[in-house]
């Protein structure tokens, strides 16, 4: 969770996480001791980030001037780009070098500091920085949001909406596109953060989620209250499996004890109401060809 860069953290905590995995795996520093890779220990997207972005060549729009780039391609100017290119990628890779070695030093330090901690302290403490983001716990799962719908509109023709910069608004712009965001399924409520950031853009409790379902084998939708979200992704069985074990879960803990229903009749209220005031009944449903609009 936290190589893949699913726990959003300054890279000074990085490292000392990094450390202490290495006291828990080798005990106190020693020069002997085996050194894991740095990928191993440090999320590589991080190291990556620091290289500067390429820069991106202009367009060429005119069908003479790309005829003529085509042939100089195939000639001198083309072996000239491709020289450039190999000592471009040369450079970057020296660069990702020292910036590795940079940070495995800054590591080796952070490690020394822990002499005399113990495997089981090292690992509690890495859990401990590891709780402070409010989504740990939770299976994240990469998705596209394309579009938010008022419930209501469902029967009345009412289309989805694009998303926008509020990606959970229904007033959004049209046209605006899918934004990346990550899909947090956790024990007691179901989250949206953007990569990266600490906070979620939005939280929903399981009493809040009425029904999920999906069209086809990489489209999600989730209906929150009043809202249909629409996600495009490529883990659409994992999330509608955890997503129905936790409603299960939480509808289970809501139930009655066996000597309750010897003695009273079962109350509907009683029956599974999620974590927080319900909607209305959740229904997990089954692929469908497509939405209704």
């Amino acid at each position: 969770m936290v190589l893949r860069g699913y726990v959003p953290t300054s890279e000074e905590t990085l490292q000392t996480l990094a450390a202490l995995r290495l006291q828990s795996l080798n005990s106190d520093f020693s020069t002997h001791a085996p050194f894991p890779r740095l990928e191993e220990l440090f999320p590589p997207h991080v190291l990556h980030a620091r290289l500067p972005a390429p820069r991106h060549r202009p367009s060429t729009k005119c069908r003479g001037a790309r005829l003529r780039a085509g042939l100089l391609a195939g000639g001198l100017w083309g072996q000239v780009l491709a020289k450039q290119r190999a000592e471009r990628d040369q450079r970057l890779r020296g660069r990702l070098r020292e910036e590795g070695a940079s940070t495995m030093a800054a590591i080796v330090e952070k490690w020394k500091l822990l002499q005399g901690m113990g495997r089981p302290e090292a690992m509690a403490a890495y859990v401990a920085l590891v709780r402070e983001w409010p989504g740990f716990g939770s299976t994240l799962f990469d998705v596209d949001l394309r579009a938010v719908r008022p419930q209501q509109g469902r029967g009345n023709g009412r289309p989805w909406q694009q998303v926008g910069l509020t990606p959970l608004s229904l007033q959004s712009p049209m046209g605006a596109g899918s934004q990346r965001l990550w899909l947090g399924v956790g024990a007691k409520a179901v989250s949206l953060y953007k990569p990266g950031e600490l906070e979620p853009l939005d939280s929903f409790c399981y009493g809040r989620i009425s029904s999920f379902g999906a069209s086809d084998s990489s489209t999600f939708h989730l209906c929150v209250e009043d809202r249909d979200l629409l996600f495009e992704t490529s883990q659409v069985d994992e999330i509608a499996q955890l997503l129905n074990t936790y409603l299960v879960s939480a509808g289970a803990r809501q139930l009655p004890q066996p000597q309750e229903l010897a003695t009273r009749p079962p109350d509907p209220s009683t029956l599974p109401q999620g974590l927080c005031p319900m909607a209305g009944p959740w229904q997990h449903r089954p692929p469908m060809g497509s939405f209704r609009s």
